[in-house]
Protein backbone atom coordinates (compact mmCIF):
# COMPACT_ATOMS: atom_id res chain seq x y z
CA UNK A 1 0.00 0.00 0.00
CA UNK A 2 0.91 3.49 -1.19
CA UNK A 3 1.81 5.79 1.86
CA UNK A 4 0.48 9.07 1.32
CA UNK A 5 3.17 12.11 1.91
CA UNK A 6 1.89 14.46 4.54
CA UNK A 7 1.30 17.80 3.79
CA UNK A 8 3.67 20.45 3.40
CA UNK A 9 4.44 22.20 6.98
CA UNK A 10 2.65 25.67 7.17
CA UNK A 11 4.39 28.30 9.40
CA UNK A 12 3.07 31.54 9.21
CA UNK A 13 6.21 34.31 9.83
CA UNK A 14 5.18 37.43 11.95
CA UNK A 15 6.92 39.92 14.08
CA UNK A 16 7.25 43.73 14.04
CA UNK A 17 7.99 46.04 11.58
CA UNK A 18 11.85 45.48 10.28
CA UNK A 19 12.57 42.37 12.09
CA UNK A 20 13.57 40.43 9.53
CA UNK A 21 11.01 38.24 8.45
CA UNK A 22 11.66 38.39 4.92
CA UNK A 23 15.05 38.09 5.13
CA UNK A 24 14.50 35.04 7.81
CA UNK A 25 12.50 33.51 4.37
CA UNK A 26 15.24 34.10 1.83
CA UNK A 27 17.45 32.35 3.52
CA UNK A 28 15.36 29.46 4.69
CA UNK A 29 13.81 28.52 1.24
CA UNK A 30 17.51 29.60 -0.24
CA UNK A 31 15.36 32.61 -2.59
CA UNK A 32 17.49 35.00 -2.51
CA UNK A 33 14.53 37.31 -4.73
CA UNK A 34 11.95 36.49 -2.60
CA UNK A 35 9.80 39.65 -1.40
CA UNK A 36 11.34 42.68 -0.73
CA UNK A 37 14.52 43.25 2.16
CA UNK A 38 14.75 47.38 2.96
CA UNK A 39 15.40 48.90 5.89
CA UNK A 40 12.30 51.62 5.30
CA UNK A 41 9.68 50.43 8.09
CA UNK A 42 6.70 48.33 6.46
CA UNK A 43 8.34 47.34 3.18
CA UNK A 44 6.05 43.97 3.01
CA UNK A 45 2.20 44.97 3.00
CA UNK A 46 1.09 41.89 2.13
CA UNK A 47 0.68 38.27 3.57
CA UNK A 48 3.19 36.38 0.72
CA UNK A 49 3.95 32.66 0.30
CA UNK A 50 6.48 30.99 -0.27
CA UNK A 51 7.72 27.29 -0.28
CA UNK A 52 11.19 25.02 0.97
CA UNK A 53 11.51 22.51 -1.54
CA UNK A 54 14.46 19.91 -1.90
CA UNK A 55 14.42 17.60 -4.22
CA UNK A 56 11.37 18.68 -6.55
CA UNK A 57 9.33 18.03 -3.40
CA UNK A 58 7.92 20.54 -1.39
CA UNK A 59 8.53 20.61 2.36
CA UNK A 60 7.33 23.58 3.72
CA UNK A 61 5.42 26.62 3.21
CA UNK A 62 6.01 29.73 4.59
CA UNK A 63 3.82 32.92 4.75
CA UNK A 64 5.30 36.09 4.97
CA UNK A 65 3.20 38.92 6.67
CA UNK A 66 3.38 42.56 7.33
CA UNK A 67 4.73 43.78 10.43
CA UNK A 68 2.41 44.85 13.43
CA UNK A 69 2.14 48.04 13.59
CA UNK A 70 0.00 49.35 16.49
CA UNK A 71 -0.35 46.18 19.07
CA UNK A 72 -1.02 48.08 21.77
CA UNK A 73 -4.19 49.17 20.58
CA UNK A 74 -4.72 46.23 18.90
CA UNK A 75 -5.05 43.82 21.81
CA UNK A 76 -6.86 46.96 23.76
CA UNK A 77 -9.76 46.11 20.91
CA UNK A 78 -9.41 42.17 21.00
CA UNK A 79 -10.39 42.13 24.83
CA UNK A 80 -13.64 44.37 23.62
CA UNK A 81 -14.88 41.38 21.13
CA UNK A 82 -17.19 39.23 21.53
CA UNK A 83 -16.46 35.31 22.69
CA UNK A 84 -15.58 33.17 25.60
CA UNK A 85 -12.32 32.35 23.93
CA UNK A 86 -9.86 34.45 22.75
CA UNK A 87 -9.53 32.75 19.29
CA UNK A 88 -13.28 33.67 18.90
CA UNK A 89 -12.54 37.01 19.72
CA UNK A 90 -9.93 37.18 17.38
CA UNK A 91 -12.53 35.65 14.85
CA UNK A 92 -14.82 37.90 15.37
CA UNK A 93 -12.63 40.83 14.80
CA UNK A 94 -11.42 39.54 11.76
CA UNK A 95 -15.36 39.60 11.05
CA UNK A 96 -15.72 43.29 11.69
CA UNK A 97 -15.35 46.14 9.57
CA UNK A 98 -12.10 47.66 11.61
CA UNK A 99 -9.87 44.25 9.97
CA UNK A 100 -10.53 45.98 6.49
CA UNK A 101 -9.96 49.68 7.61
CA UNK A 102 -7.90 50.82 10.65
CA UNK A 103 -6.37 47.13 11.40
CA UNK A 104 -6.42 46.49 8.16
CA UNK A 105 -2.16 45.65 8.57
CA UNK A 106 -2.71 43.49 12.05
CA UNK A 107 -5.67 41.86 10.46
CA UNK A 108 -3.80 40.23 7.72
CA UNK A 109 -1.33 38.65 10.35
CA UNK A 110 -3.84 37.74 12.54
CA UNK A 111 -5.76 35.72 9.65
CA UNK A 112 -2.55 33.97 8.48
CA UNK A 113 -2.60 32.79 11.95
CA UNK A 114 -5.86 30.98 12.60
CA UNK A 115 -6.59 30.12 8.56
CA UNK A 116 -4.50 26.72 8.61
CA UNK A 117 -0.76 27.73 9.82
CA UNK A 118 0.26 25.11 11.85
CA UNK A 119 2.69 27.17 14.15
CA UNK A 120 3.99 30.95 13.64
CA UNK A 121 7.85 32.46 13.57
CA UNK A 122 8.01 35.44 15.61
CA UNK A 123 11.09 36.99 14.18
CA UNK A 124 12.29 39.50 17.17
CA UNK A 125 15.40 42.04 16.02
CA UNK A 126 16.74 42.10 19.33
CA UNK A 127 18.79 44.96 18.79
CA UNK A 128 15.51 47.11 20.00
CA UNK A 129 14.45 47.51 23.65
CA UNK A 130 11.88 45.09 25.49
CA UNK A 131 8.94 47.91 24.90
CA UNK A 132 5.17 47.80 25.74
CA UNK A 133 4.39 47.26 22.26
CA UNK A 134 6.63 44.00 21.82
CA UNK A 135 4.71 42.25 24.83
CA UNK A 136 0.93 43.28 23.34
CA UNK A 137 2.04 41.91 20.26
CA UNK A 138 3.33 38.24 21.45
CA UNK A 139 0.19 38.42 23.58
CA UNK A 140 -2.08 39.24 20.26
CA UNK A 141 -0.26 36.31 18.93
CA UNK A 142 -0.85 34.10 21.53
CA UNK A 143 -4.87 34.76 21.13
CA UNK A 144 -4.51 33.12 17.80
CA UNK A 145 -3.89 29.29 19.63
CA UNK A 146 -1.51 28.51 17.32
CA UNK A 147 2.18 27.85 19.01
CA UNK A 148 4.64 30.38 18.43
CA UNK A 149 8.10 30.07 18.10
CA UNK A 150 10.63 32.94 18.76
CA UNK A 151 13.67 33.35 16.21
CA UNK A 152 15.61 36.26 17.54
CA UNK A 153 17.66 37.95 14.92
CA UNK A 154 20.83 40.44 14.64
CA UNK A 155 22.09 38.26 18.57
CA UNK A 156 25.58 39.03 17.08
CA UNK A 157 25.35 42.66 16.93
CA UNK A 158 26.88 44.96 18.70
CA UNK A 159 23.66 46.55 20.27
CA UNK A 160 21.80 43.21 21.15
CA UNK A 161 19.87 42.77 23.69
CA UNK A 162 19.80 39.35 23.71
CA UNK A 163 19.48 38.59 27.30
CA UNK A 164 16.66 41.54 28.01
CA UNK A 165 14.77 39.26 25.26
CA UNK A 166 15.05 35.86 27.25
CA UNK A 167 14.03 36.89 29.93
CA UNK A 168 10.68 38.65 28.15
CA UNK A 169 9.95 35.64 26.56
CA UNK A 170 9.77 33.57 29.48
CA UNK A 171 7.85 36.04 31.34
CA UNK A 172 5.04 35.40 28.16
CA UNK A 173 5.74 31.81 28.59
CA UNK A 174 7.78 31.11 25.92
CA UNK A 175 10.44 28.75 26.80
CA UNK A 176 11.43 27.44 23.27
CA UNK A 177 13.36 29.38 21.31
CA UNK A 178 16.14 30.13 18.58
CA UNK A 179 18.66 32.37 17.77
CA UNK A 180 19.32 32.75 13.89
CA UNK A 181 21.02 35.36 11.83
CA UNK A 182 19.04 36.25 8.92
CA UNK A 183 22.44 37.26 7.00
CA UNK A 184 24.80 34.91 8.23
CA UNK A 185 23.28 32.42 10.33
CA UNK A 186 24.92 30.27 13.01
CA UNK A 187 26.45 26.39 11.77
CA UNK A 188 23.63 24.13 12.28
CA UNK A 189 21.05 26.72 13.11
CA UNK A 190 18.69 26.12 10.08
CA UNK A 191 18.81 22.08 11.53
CA UNK A 192 18.11 23.15 15.17
CA UNK A 193 15.23 25.63 14.24
CA UNK A 194 13.40 22.57 12.66
CA UNK A 195 14.13 20.36 15.69
CA UNK A 196 13.33 22.66 17.97
CA UNK A 197 9.95 23.40 16.45
CA UNK A 198 9.17 19.72 16.91
CA UNK A 199 8.96 20.32 20.68
CA UNK A 200 5.67 22.36 19.80
CA UNK A 201 4.31 20.28 17.36
CA UNK A 202 4.59 16.54 18.29
CA UNK A 203 2.11 15.29 15.93
CA UNK A 204 4.78 16.82 13.39
CA UNK A 205 8.05 15.42 14.78
CA UNK A 206 9.07 13.11 11.94
CA UNK A 207 7.97 15.39 9.35
CA UNK A 208 10.19 17.99 10.99
CA UNK A 209 13.38 15.87 11.77
CA UNK A 210 12.86 14.76 8.17
CA UNK A 211 13.41 18.35 6.88
CA UNK A 212 16.24 18.71 9.01
CA UNK A 213 17.95 15.67 8.24
CA UNK A 214 17.08 16.86 4.25
CA UNK A 215 18.56 19.68 5.05
CA UNK A 216 21.70 18.49 6.32
CA UNK A 217 22.32 16.33 3.65
CA UNK A 218 21.98 19.16 0.95
CA UNK A 219 24.58 20.74 2.81
CA UNK A 220 27.23 17.85 2.71
CA UNK A 221 26.02 17.53 -1.32
CA UNK A 222 27.02 21.65 -1.86
CA UNK A 223 30.19 20.76 0.05
CA UNK A 224 31.05 17.88 -1.95
CA UNK A 225 30.11 19.87 -5.26
CA UNK A 226 31.47 22.80 -4.25
CA UNK A 227 35.10 21.02 -3.60
CA UNK A 228 34.80 19.69 -7.45
CA UNK A 229 34.25 23.21 -9.04
CA UNK A 230 37.43 24.20 -7.60
CA UNK A 231 39.11 20.81 -8.12
CA UNK A 232 38.12 21.36 -11.76
CA UNK A 233 38.94 24.96 -12.11
CA UNK A 234 42.48 24.19 -10.61
CA UNK A 235 43.13 22.02 -13.16
CA UNK A 236 42.27 23.99 -16.25
CA UNK A 237 44.93 26.56 -15.08
CA UNK A 238 47.20 24.35 -14.25
CA UNK A 239 46.81 22.57 -17.86
CA UNK A 240 46.90 26.12 -19.44
CA UNK A 241 49.96 26.19 -21.46
CA UNK A 242 50.37 28.88 -24.30
CA UNK A 243 53.48 29.30 -26.88
CA UNK A 244 54.49 32.62 -28.72
CA UNK A 245 57.18 32.79 -31.42
CA UNK A 246 60.58 33.52 -30.76
CA UNK A 247 60.52 37.13 -33.04
CA UNK A 248 57.25 38.24 -30.95
CA UNK A 249 58.78 36.75 -27.44
CA UNK A 250 61.74 39.54 -28.73
CA UNK A 251 59.45 42.43 -29.44
CA UNK A 252 58.62 44.21 -25.98
CA UNK A 253 54.98 45.51 -26.75
CA UNK A 254 54.04 41.59 -28.20
CA UNK A 255 55.42 39.99 -25.34
CA UNK A 256 53.43 42.15 -22.82
CA UNK A 257 50.25 41.57 -25.08
CA UNK A 258 50.62 38.00 -24.37
CA UNK A 259 51.02 38.12 -21.26
CA UNK A 260 47.59 40.16 -20.69
CA UNK A 261 45.89 37.55 -22.73
CA UNK A 262 47.49 34.70 -20.90
CA UNK A 263 46.44 36.73 -17.56
CA UNK A 264 42.78 37.71 -18.58
CA UNK A 265 42.40 34.27 -19.91
CA UNK A 266 43.65 32.82 -16.21
CA UNK A 267 41.26 35.44 -14.67
CA UNK A 268 38.34 33.68 -16.97
CA UNK A 269 38.68 30.64 -15.26
CA UNK A 270 38.74 31.91 -11.89
CA UNK A 271 35.67 33.82 -12.36
CA UNK A 272 33.55 30.63 -13.90
CA UNK A 273 34.83 29.21 -10.96
CA UNK A 274 33.35 31.91 -8.89
CA UNK A 275 29.95 31.87 -10.87
CA UNK A 276 29.56 28.66 -10.90
CA UNK A 277 30.08 28.37 -6.70
CA UNK A 278 27.52 31.21 -6.40
CA UNK A 279 25.18 29.62 -8.48
CA UNK A 280 25.51 26.28 -6.61
CA UNK A 281 24.88 28.38 -2.88
CA UNK A 282 21.94 30.02 -5.23
CA UNK A 283 23.33 33.63 -5.31
CA UNK A 284 23.63 35.80 -7.77
CA UNK A 285 26.89 36.01 -10.07
CA UNK A 286 28.50 39.47 -8.31
CA UNK A 287 27.00 38.41 -4.92
CA UNK A 288 30.74 37.96 -3.85
CA UNK A 289 33.87 40.17 -4.02
CA UNK A 290 37.09 40.14 -1.99
CA UNK A 291 39.09 42.35 -0.49
CA UNK A 292 42.36 41.26 0.09
CA UNK A 293 45.69 42.71 0.46
CA UNK A 294 45.54 46.82 2.31
CA UNK A 295 46.31 48.76 -0.76
CA UNK A 296 44.24 46.42 -2.95
CA UNK A 297 40.62 47.03 -3.00
CA UNK A 298 38.34 45.79 -6.34
CA UNK A 299 37.13 42.44 -7.69
CA UNK A 300 39.34 39.08 -6.10
CA UNK A 301 40.26 37.79 -9.01
CA UNK A 302 42.51 40.78 -9.35
CA UNK A 303 44.93 40.17 -6.91
CA UNK A 304 45.82 37.06 -7.98
CA UNK A 305 48.63 38.65 -9.90
CA UNK A 306 49.37 40.96 -7.43
CA UNK A 307 53.27 40.38 -6.40
CA UNK A 308 52.81 40.90 -2.99
CA UNK A 309 50.88 37.84 -2.83
CA UNK A 310 52.62 36.04 -5.13
CA UNK A 311 55.70 36.46 -3.27
CA UNK A 312 53.94 35.49 -0.20
CA UNK A 313 52.29 32.58 -1.59
CA UNK A 314 55.68 31.55 -3.10
CA UNK A 315 57.11 32.00 0.63
CA UNK A 316 54.67 29.25 1.89
CA UNK A 317 55.77 26.82 -1.50
CA UNK A 318 59.40 27.45 -0.34
CA UNK A 319 60.15 28.99 -3.51
CA UNK A 320 62.04 31.35 -1.98
CA UNK A 321 61.68 36.05 -2.28
CA UNK A 322 62.50 35.28 -6.24
CA UNK A 323 59.36 34.71 -6.68
CA UNK A 324 56.26 37.12 -6.63
CA UNK A 325 58.36 40.25 -8.60
CA UNK A 326 54.83 40.57 -10.46
CA UNK A 327 53.96 39.02 -13.92
CA UNK A 328 57.67 40.37 -15.37
CA UNK A 329 59.15 37.56 -13.69
CA UNK A 330 56.50 35.13 -14.92
CA UNK A 331 57.26 36.22 -18.32
CA UNK A 332 61.12 36.19 -17.76
CA UNK A 333 61.64 32.63 -16.10
CA UNK A 334 58.07 30.75 -16.91
CA UNK A 335 58.85 31.44 -20.73
CA UNK A 336 62.47 29.71 -20.25
CA UNK A 337 61.75 26.80 -21.62
CA UNK A 338 63.31 23.88 -19.47
CA UNK A 339 66.25 25.66 -17.80
CA UNK A 340 67.33 24.75 -14.46
CA UNK A 341 65.94 28.06 -13.37
CA UNK A 342 62.78 27.61 -14.35
CA UNK A 343 62.53 24.05 -12.90
CA UNK A 344 63.42 25.83 -9.41
CA UNK A 345 61.34 28.76 -9.55
CA UNK A 346 57.95 27.14 -11.18
CA UNK A 347 58.41 24.17 -8.91
CA UNK A 348 56.07 21.55 -10.33
CA UNK A 349 56.63 22.71 -14.35
CA UNK A 350 59.07 20.72 -15.40
CA UNK A 351 58.46 18.07 -12.88
CA UNK A 352 54.57 17.78 -14.23
CA UNK A 353 55.62 17.36 -17.88
CA UNK A 354 57.77 14.54 -16.73
CA UNK A 355 55.25 13.03 -15.18
CA UNK A 356 52.94 13.14 -17.78
CA UNK A 357 54.77 11.12 -20.45
CA UNK A 358 58.22 11.78 -22.43
CA UNK A 359 55.78 13.29 -25.24
CA UNK A 360 55.13 16.21 -23.40
CA UNK A 361 58.68 16.68 -22.10
CA UNK A 362 59.84 16.18 -26.06
CA UNK A 363 57.20 18.28 -27.40
CA UNK A 364 58.68 21.35 -25.16
CA UNK A 365 62.38 20.34 -26.54
CA UNK A 366 61.17 20.85 -29.79
CA UNK A 367 59.18 24.46 -28.91
CA UNK A 368 62.92 25.13 -27.39
CA UNK A 369 65.11 24.14 -30.81
CA UNK A 370 62.24 25.56 -32.49
CA UNK A 371 63.03 29.25 -30.55
CA UNK A 372 58.94 28.93 -29.41
CA UNK A 373 58.77 29.91 -25.83
CA UNK A 374 56.07 28.47 -23.82
CA UNK A 375 53.80 30.26 -20.65
CA UNK A 376 52.54 28.35 -17.80
CA UNK A 377 50.95 29.56 -14.64
CA UNK A 378 53.72 29.89 -11.25
CA UNK A 379 52.61 27.42 -8.74
CA UNK A 380 51.82 30.36 -6.10
CA UNK A 381 49.14 31.90 -8.89
CA UNK A 382 47.48 27.97 -8.41
CA UNK A 383 47.99 28.49 -4.55
CA UNK A 384 46.58 31.82 -4.25
CA UNK A 385 43.73 30.45 -6.68
CA UNK A 386 42.55 27.49 -4.77
CA UNK A 387 42.66 29.37 -1.16
CA UNK A 388 40.09 32.18 -2.39
CA UNK A 389 38.16 30.02 -3.99
CA UNK A 390 38.29 27.91 -0.83
CA UNK A 391 37.56 30.89 1.45
CA UNK A 392 34.85 31.80 -0.76
CA UNK A 393 33.00 28.08 -0.37
CA UNK A 394 33.15 28.27 2.96
CA UNK A 395 32.24 31.66 3.25
CA UNK A 396 29.02 30.53 1.17
CA UNK A 397 28.25 28.24 3.08
CA UNK A 398 27.60 30.75 5.75
CA UNK A 399 26.29 33.30 3.90
CA UNK A 400 22.20 33.77 4.64
CA UNK A 401 20.51 34.97 1.32
CA UNK A 402 18.88 38.45 2.87
CA UNK A 403 22.28 40.07 2.33
CA UNK A 404 22.03 43.26 0.31
CA UNK A 405 25.70 43.70 0.01
CA UNK A 406 28.31 42.33 -2.03
CA UNK A 407 29.71 39.37 0.71
CA UNK A 408 33.69 41.04 0.88
CA UNK A 409 36.30 38.54 2.16
CA UNK A 410 39.25 40.44 4.18
CA UNK A 411 43.00 38.77 5.16
CA UNK A 412 43.80 35.26 4.70
CA UNK A 413 40.80 32.78 4.69
CA UNK A 414 39.88 29.67 5.25
CA UNK A 415 42.20 27.97 3.16
CA UNK A 416 45.70 30.39 4.01
CA UNK A 417 45.37 28.72 7.68
CA UNK A 418 46.61 25.28 6.09
CA UNK A 419 49.95 24.92 6.82
CA UNK A 420 53.13 25.27 4.00
CA UNK A 421 53.19 21.03 3.97
CA UNK A 422 49.48 20.93 2.82
CA UNK A 423 50.08 23.65 0.76
CA UNK A 424 52.99 22.48 -1.33
CA UNK A 425 50.95 19.06 -1.17
CA UNK A 426 48.27 20.44 -2.72
CA UNK A 427 50.33 22.02 -5.44
CA UNK A 428 51.73 18.53 -6.10
CA UNK A 429 48.87 16.89 -6.27
CA UNK A 430 48.05 19.68 -9.68
CA UNK A 431 51.48 18.79 -10.88
CA UNK A 432 50.15 16.03 -13.30
CA UNK A 433 47.84 18.43 -15.29
CA UNK A 434 50.87 20.54 -16.37
CA UNK A 435 51.92 18.02 -18.93
CA UNK A 436 48.36 17.34 -21.05
CA UNK A 437 47.33 20.96 -22.03
CA UNK A 438 43.96 19.34 -23.27
CA UNK A 439 42.54 18.82 -19.98
CA UNK A 440 42.15 22.73 -19.90
CA UNK A 441 38.43 23.49 -20.62
CA UNK A 442 37.14 25.85 -23.03
CA UNK A 443 33.79 26.95 -23.47
CA UNK A 444 32.58 25.62 -20.33
CA UNK A 445 33.37 21.76 -21.91
CA UNK A 446 34.39 18.93 -19.71
CA UNK A 447 37.53 16.76 -21.37
CA UNK A 448 36.66 12.96 -21.30
CA UNK A 449 39.32 12.05 -19.47
CA UNK A 450 39.45 8.71 -17.31
CA UNK A 451 42.84 10.55 -16.09
CA UNK A 452 41.44 14.18 -15.47
CA UNK A 453 38.38 12.73 -13.65
CA UNK A 454 40.44 10.64 -11.46
CA UNK A 455 42.90 13.97 -10.61
CA UNK A 456 39.76 15.88 -9.60
CA UNK A 457 38.67 13.51 -7.13
CA UNK A 458 41.74 13.44 -5.51
CA UNK A 459 41.82 17.30 -5.92
CA UNK A 460 38.06 17.89 -4.52
CA UNK A 461 38.80 15.43 -1.02
CA UNK A 462 42.00 17.83 -0.18
CA UNK A 463 40.22 20.50 -1.00
CA UNK A 464 37.09 19.81 0.89
CA UNK A 465 38.68 20.34 3.97
CA UNK A 466 39.94 23.65 3.56
CA UNK A 467 36.91 24.75 2.15
CA UNK A 468 34.54 24.02 6.10
CA UNK A 469 31.96 26.59 6.55
CA UNK A 470 33.71 29.70 8.49
CA UNK A 471 32.12 32.54 10.61
CA UNK A 472 31.16 35.41 8.72
CA UNK A 473 32.63 38.41 10.49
Amino acid sequence: MTRTPPDPLSIVVVGHTNAGKTSLLRTLTRQVDFGQVSDVPGTTRHAEAVVLRLGGEVLARFVDTPGLEDSVALLEFLGRQPGQARVERVRAFLAGPEARGVFEQEAKVLRAMVQGADAGMLVIDTREPVLPKHRAEIEALTWCARPIMPVLNFVRAPTSRVRDWHAALRECNLHARVEFDAVAPFDGSEQRLYTDLAALLPTRRAQLQAIAGALAQAARERHVAASRIMADALIDVAAMRRVVSAEDFADEGHRRAFVRRFQDEVRRHARRAVDDLLALYAFRSGDAELTDLPDVVGRWEDDLFNPDALRQAGARLGLGAMIGAGLGMVADVALAGLSLGAATTLGATLGGAASGGWRPLWRKLENRWAGVREMTVEDPVLLLLAERLCTLAGALAQRGHAAVQALRIDGVGAGEAADNAAARELVRTLAPARGFAHWERTAGRAVPDEERTRLARALAQQLAACAQPREQS
